[in-house]
């Protein structure tokens, strides 16, 4: 996952916007050293992260997710794309609704103070699994210590769930879709019961943004199906050590 530190723009922000960070791409051992890299050069404390990811590594994000709620960031899910000059408009960057987030990404939304979730979003979850056979489970071989593994990875997953907020019902609806299955999308009275979404508000995690450009609607060719979703929520292995603070 890499990050990127957005300052606020003239073009859509008005006096209350605030700097921002994007976070895109896969949660892997490196991802917290690469926010902290950034968060050694901007105060990050309070700051709205915006994700775009298709999830990662188990103990990574939980590491990351409480590393951002100690901060006191909130969370949104988007797209970040940038805005050419044209029409007398400096050029800027803009967040558009329809992206994803998916399997641990998800539990990453669930560290934000606040949370805030566009219709068009897709937020999506699996159960977590061996990251060495997601890509045939059904036909892998496993011994006592995966499931030991897989076990204590899914109790420290409840554990790290129920202090950011999250419910009981999120945690049953991702441990019950297999990861040969594809991902189980969750709806928007999902996303409320299971307390990812905490606002209806952009301005509540974005406050002073404003944008020009229309909400795209996800076409059949953007719609991530079959078996990559099968690979975005995965225990890394091994997993027995710490992840990096």
């Amino acid at each position: 996952m890499h990050f990127v530190w957005h300052d606020p723009s003239p073009v859509n922000c008005d006096a209350n916007c605030r700097g921002w960070v994007s976070a895109v791409g896969v949660i892997d051992s490196d991802s917290v050293q690469l926010f902290n890299d950034l968060a050694a050069s901007h105060d990050m404390q309070g700051v709205t992260v915006v994700l775009d990811s298709g999830g990662g590594s188990v103990l990574d994000a939980i590491a990351l997710g409480q590393r951002w709620r100690g901060l006191k960031m909130s969370t949104a899910v988007g797209t970040v794309i940038n805005v050419p000059a044209a029409s007398g408009k400096a050029a800027h960057t803009e967040i558009m609704p329809n992206a994803y987030c998916e399997s641990m990404c998800v539990f990453l939304l669930l560290a934000g103070v606040h949370r805030y979730v566009p219709a068009e979003a897709r937020v999506r979850v699996h159960q977590i699994w061996m990251g060495d056979r997601a890509d045939d489970p059904k036909a892998a071989n496993y011994n006592a210590e995966d499931v030991m593994i897989i076990e204590r990875d899914v109790g420290r997953l409840a554990h790290y769930t129920f202090d950011m907020g999250g419910s009981g019902e999120l945690l049953g609806i991702a441990l019950s879709v297999p990861p040969w299955e594809t991902l189980r999308q969750l709806s928007s009275d999902e996303l409320r019961r299971t307390n990812l979404v905490t606002t209806d508000l952009v301005a509540d995690v974005l406050p002073g943004m404003q944008s020009d450009l229309p909400a795209v609607a996800l076409s059949k060719s953007q719609d991530r199906v079959g078996t990559e979703t099968t690979r975005t929520a995965e225990v890394k292995i091994p997993t027995g050590g710490e992840a990096k603070q």
